[in-house]
């Protein structure tokens, strides 16, 4: 009870009208950042640090805070309008996303992203007000083995993302993975698969490889003919249906507990989350038939999971002074600067502080919904510039952001070799979202296995010894184990197989 009522004060440090504008300010260069492939939140968030230092430390805090959730909504309107996702995140969002702006219905799938980042954002944050405490214990006990554990769930649904065939997604996956291992090596710490090239000791950045892989890719494959001309949908098609609600109101559920959840593990970046989340949905999705083809779950649930996930990493950061990603640790460097220090003390030692900055999370989701909702006309007018004159702005926008991720040419180069690739894998039929999936997850698992077996020695035995990880291994063997035994029961039948359709 205490707890509602220093929020009740929160909400009146927060609606004033000074913290109101500094919120607004926020979603506003937070969606601006997030169209821009490469720069991100995470970016604008610590270019404006500084600007920061003389203001009031609440608002500072509200402003940067609402940049970092308003960047994720940015993401998705690129992802949709051109098939350029502009962060790991976003990626998955593409493949129904984009198809479904092949079918003029591009403002059904930005208005129901806009929801569906609403409630994922309001309930994380309900869950912050409520149970933040218990919930970062919980996370505090997910170590290595778990984490591990954790990953191969991950890569257990990778099975519903394979395509037509196993093998060429395996091909996919493989490729993604030995792309994740370039760079340092994270135990003995030496380079490996960088070929001298110093720029590739912190590895590919995912974000030239995302935006080669599904924005060059797409322009190359459209460059030879006819291109698919999405058009910009009419008033009447802005609106989801009643149909596209109901379908996609058990998809954001379950992608607000996705993201929800797996936002409270430190070092977890909400990519997974979203695809997690998409992957449930190729299993237990009564359409999951329609995924890939334009299916309004396949956009309402990563993006939910995508705002759940953000507004969940303040709980760790909060309550533990753990920063869950490196946009939460920009975060917290601001409230360092400030004079704040993240924690259990908190609470105790900056109460109204912490109420205004929770209550502001309320009001900046809730200002992303009405700015984002009403401006989906303005975003979908991008589809009425004819294809010749887009076709080259996009191309200049990818190199731009490509460049912009470490101001280096080289990332440039690799961007136009994985446009090459995405453009081969279209002609040949490989999927791109298994090399997706393993391009984000490889680090995670490998860092993990090794540190597991660090811990214990060589020994396999700590990922059964321990009862959350031996948890998280038998839910990745049920579900790769229904996966198979669904594909075999269809195949017999005579009906097409998840992975076929």
């Amino acid at each position: 009870m205490d707890a509602f009522a220093m929020l009740l004060d929160g909400f009146a440090a927060a609606l004033t009208p000074q913290n109101l504008a500094f919120a607004l300010i926020g979603c506003l260069l937070g969606t601006i950042l997030g169209l821009l492939p490469g720069i991100g939140s995470t970016a604008g968030m610590a270019i404006l640090i500084p600007l920061t230092l003389n203001m009031d430390p609440a608002g500072a805090i509200i402003m940067l805070a609402a940049i970092f959730y308003g960047g994720a909504y940015g993401g998705t309107i690129t992802s949709v309008l051109l098939n350029i996702p502009g962060e790991g995140e976003s990626a998955i969002t593409c493949i129904d996303g984009y198809a479904m702006t092949l079918k003029g219905r591009a403002g059904a799938a930005l208005t129901m992203a806009g929801i569906g980042s609403f409630i994922g954002g309001t309930v994380a944050t309900l869950a912050l007000v409520v149970a933040a405490e218990p919930l970062s214990r919980l996370g505090l006990k997910i170590g290595p083995p778990e984490f591990f554990a954790l990953v191969l769930i991950g890569l257990a649904l990778l099975v519903g993302l394979v395509g037509r065939s196993v093998l060429l997604g395996i091909i996919s996956a493989a490729l993604g993975l030995l792309i994740a291992m370039v760079g340092i090596d994270p135990v003995v710490g030496m380079p490996r698969f960088t070929f001298g090239q110093a720029h590739l000791f912190d590895g590919i950045s995912y974000v030239p490889v995302l935006v080669g892989l599904f924005g060059l890719g797409e322009l190359l494959a459209t460059s030879g003919g006819a291109a698919p001309r999405p058009t910009a949908p009419t008033l009447r098609e802005l609106l989801p249906t009643r149909t596209d609600a109901r379908r996609a109101a058990p998809s954001i559920a379950r992608g607000t507990a996705i993201g929800g959840l797996v936002g409270l593990i430190p070092g977890v970046s909400s990519a997974i989350s979203s695809l997690l989340a998409y992957s449930t949905e190729k299993k237990v999705s009564k359409h999951r038939a329609e995924l890939g083809t334009g299916a309004i779950e396949g956009v309402a649930a990563p993006e939910t999971a995508n705002n759940s996930h953000s507004n969940a990493a303040f709980i760790p950061l909060f309550t533990l002074g753990i920063p869950a990603s490196p946009a939460i640790a920009v975060l917290m460097g601001a409230f360092l600067q400030n004079g704040v220090t993240p924690g259990p003390t908190l609470f105790t030692q900056e109460p109204e502080l912490v109420w205004t900055v929770i209550a502001s999370l309320f009001v900046g989701n809730l200002l992303l919904l009405i700015l984002n909702v009403p401006l989906v006309s303005l975003w979908t007018r991008i589809l009425a510039i004819p294809y010749s004159v887009l076709r080259a702005v996009i191309f200049a926008f990818i190199v731009i952001g490509s460049y912009a991720v470490s101001n280096s040419v080289i990332d440039i180069y690799i961007m136009i070799a994985f446009g090459v690739i995405g453009f081969v894998f279209r002609q040949v039929g490989l999927p791109l979202a298994p090399l997706v999936l393993t391009l984000i997850l490889g680090p995670f698992l490998e860092s993990a296995l090794r540190s597991s077996l660090q811990l214990s020695r060589g020994s396999f035995s700590i990922f059964v010894d321990r009862p959350l990880s031996l948890a998280f291994l038998v839910v990745a063997a049920v579900i790769l184990l229904a996966s198979v035994s669904s594909a075999g029961l269809k195949r017999k039948a005579g009906l097409p197989t998840d992975a076929e359709v």
